[in-house]
């Protein structure tokens, strides 16, 4: 560029213009100018790379107007399609699964659903572990899909719903204490037992008890006695045969013709004997058995 120089002149005088004396370059040159069309090609690569990397992200984790990737927001919230991976604590009011599909909660150590109430304590807690699977609360309870309770445990009972409980291991179900229930029926073409290996067995109901087989035999074993006994009522033996083949036998009573027949006595302790039969009855009330 070229700086002029001008002089005022009054109307009617007339005066050389003076000539150029100084000239004077404004401008980056040389070196500098490089310099700066270096920087300029340097942002401007530098634009296109960001430009095409923001392209390859968009594109790689699927970003739409409606969600990211296999996340979809939608009015009922998020939906995810696919697996899914959490790094840090999941907060939810509620998961489900599509109507088609299992919802898979998966862990390498352990899957723990807590529930807190409004001051932010936990009441409730499920814990699903290798090895165990643990609840903490008041009450666990499972319904079936009509609302009806299946099995309800709490600090003071544990309650099956169910109008049949079936156990099917080899050695049965073992009860520690005492067991009310109305019905006890072993599984179709199995044999029922009741056992206590080291105690007791008793069995008591208000109205009565009814032991039927209806295809084999009832048998009843103890290592000391065994009582039958009715407060109020009698003790029925209704069999086309009854044998008591291991009674003792006791004094021969008057001779008579008994033809292999013989006697049932009773003692005064109630002990059963057997007496050879005679013309009238030989059980004698001081017999040696009875002592």
């Amino acid at each position: 560029m070229v700086r002029e120089q001008y002089t005022t002149t009054t109307p009617g005088t007339s005066l050389e213009r003076p000539k150029n004396e100084y000239v004077y370059k404004i401008g980056i040159y040389g070196w500098r100018k490089r310099c700066l069309y270096l920087f300029v090609l340097l942002l401007l690569i530098i634009l296109v790379v960001n430009f095409s990397l923001t392209i390859w992200i968009l594109k790689v984790m699927w970003f739409s107007p409606t969600g990211m990737g296999h996340l979809r927001v939608t009015k009922e919230g998020l939906r995810l399609e696919g697996e899914s991976e959490f790094l840090f604590p999941l907060y939810a009011k509620e998961i489900h699964s599509r109507v088609d599909s299992s919802l898979l909660l998966q862990s390498t150590h352990n899957v723990t659903v807590n529930a807190r109430n409004s001051n932010g304590e936990v009441t409730g807690r499920l814990n699903v572990g290798p090895k165990m699977v643990e609840f903490h609360g008041q009450q666990f309870q499972i319904n079936s899909k009509d609302g009806k309770p299946l099995f309800t445990v709490d600090e003071n009972e544990v309650v099956i719903g169910t109008d049949k409980l079936r156990v099917t291991g080899p050695e049965g179900a073992l009860f520690e204490h005492s067991v009310e229930t109305p019905l006890v029926k072993a599984e179709t073409f199995k044999h029922l037992r009741l056992e206590s290996p080291t105690r007791s067995l008793s069995m008591d109901a208000p109205r009565g008890i009814n032991i039927k087989a209806q295809a084999g035999n009832i048998e009843a074993l103890s290592q000391m006695d065994i009582k039958l006994h009715s407060s109020d009522g009698v003790l029925l033996l209704d069999a086309e045969t009854v044998r008591l083949p291991k009674l003792p036998e006791g004094t021969k009573g008057e001779s008579g013709i008994s033809q292999g027949l013989y006697e049932i006595c009773v003692c005064p302790d109630g002990k059963l004997y057997l007496s050879v039969a005679g013309v009238g009855s030989t059980c004698q009330e001081y017999s040696r058995v009875c002592q």
